[in-house]
């Protein structure tokens, strides 16, 4: 009895198992994809270009000098008496200011003598003219009679007259020498060095002192090749800005003054004259630009019109890299025609609107296709991932 329940339990088991799994099958086939699409493309970020009018700014360095520096000799020979407190060396004097003053005792007895023999001169021409005009009425009173110059006093006339000049001459050269006692500064000056002491004779065209003009300074810019294509056509008067960093750093406005008008054989670079306006800053009360110092120069150039700055990791070899209207990356060939600092600035290989490619793959490929970061994948090469 057993037996035969097993037989007919096994067949209607076997069918059972058979209509599942047929079941299983149908409805594995009717599941949809579950595989998982992966976008394989690189990821860059790009930048729309657009052209720009640059002003350009040239910069150079010099050593600030002195516009004019003056070796000062005394003009008449005597004993030092007295000089001006600031007459030390680094000391700082006005124009016209007394330096130094030379004993005047000679000098001012050489003026008195002198005026006393234009008044000796005046009275003998006016004694000369007196006789002149009787000898003149003489002559009238007989009028056939030839009268000679000498008879008129004529020469004596001139002579008086010229001998009443060469003492007013002598005057004025006694009262130069007794004015040339007192030396004074031909200009705002900065002692340089003092050469003579209290108490000393000195002869003339003896050195008295050296000194540096400070109502202007000068500093002498190189300016590069690259750079002289990019100076203006007209340079004299251009605003320029004189900076010195570190902790006494500043900055003072000057202006270009002139070009030296060659080009130096050692560096083939032309030279420009920066002038600064009271560098002591003793009537503007602005920074002191002391003569020595080494600064930097500032000015503008010309004007550089519908040109692209891209930054200078951007530009490699003259190429850019760009992305295309298809999502594909695009090398191109640019012009760099000026750099400064971090940027390249180009004139040729760019259109505005077109964008730049700023991050690149690691080995970028003309045709490759790319994903920009944060834009839509729905055109995506794709890989199946289970």
């Amino acid at each position: 009895m057993q037996t035969k329940v097993l037989k007919w339990i096994f067949p209607v088991a076997a069918i059972v198992v058979g209509m599942m799994g047929a079941q299983g099958i149908k409805v594995l086939a009717n599941e949809p994809d579950a595989k998982e699409q992966v976008d394989t493309r690189p990821v860059v970020a790009v930048e729309a270009v657009s052209a720009l009018d640059h002003q350009v700014v040239i910069n150079s360095y010099g050593e600030v000098q002195p516009f004019e520096s003056t070796r000062l000799s005394a003009q008449v020979s005597g004993e030092v008496v007295a000089w001006h407190e600031n007459f030390v060396t680094g000391g700082i004097v006005a124009k016209g200011e007394v330096l130094l003053s030379i004993e005047k005792d000679n000098y001012e007895a050489a003026v008195l003598q002198a005026e006393a023999e234009v008044t000796r001169a005046e009275a003998k021409l006016i004694e000369e003219q007196a006789l002149a005009d009787v000898a003149a009425d003489e002559a009238k009173r007989f009028p056939n009679k030839k009268h000679t110059d000498l008879f008129l006093r004529k020469p004596q006339l001139l002579s008086a007259q010229a001998a009443l000049k060469s003492a007013k001459a002598a005057l004025k050269r006694a009262q130069r020498d007794l004015d040339n006692c007192d030396v004074v500064a031909p200009y705002d000056a900065l002692i340089v060095s003092r050469d003579i002491g209290l108490g000393q004779f000195v002869s003339m065209g003896s050195s008295i002192a050296q000194l540096n003009n400070i109502e202007h300074a000068e500093v002498i810019i190189p300016v590069a090749g690259f750079d002289s294509a990019f100076l203006p056509e007209r340079i004299e008067g251009l605003d320029a800005t004189i900076t010195q960093t570190g902790l006494n750093g500043f900055t003072r406005s000057a202006k270009i003054h002139r070009d030296l008008g060659v080009v130096d054989k050692a560096t083939r670079m032309v030279n420009l004259v920066v002038r600064i306006a009271d560098p002591y800053g003793l009537q503007t009360q602005q920074p002191q630009v002391k003569f020595g110092s080494y600064v930097q120069v500032n000015f503008s150039g010309k004007t550089l019109n519908s040109i692209y700055r891209l930054p200078q990791d951007l530009v490699n070899n003259n190429t850019v890299w760009l992305l295309n209207s298809e999502g594909q990356l695009e090398s191109r060939k640019v012009q760099v025609i000026r750099e400064e600092g971090q940027y390249f600035y180009v004139s040729t290989g760019l259109k505005d609107n077109e964008k730049l490619v700023t991050t690149l793959p690691e080995y970028p490929q003309t045709g490759m296709s790319v994903k920009v970061a944060g834009s839509d994948s729905s055109k995506a090469e794709t890989t199946d991932k289970l």
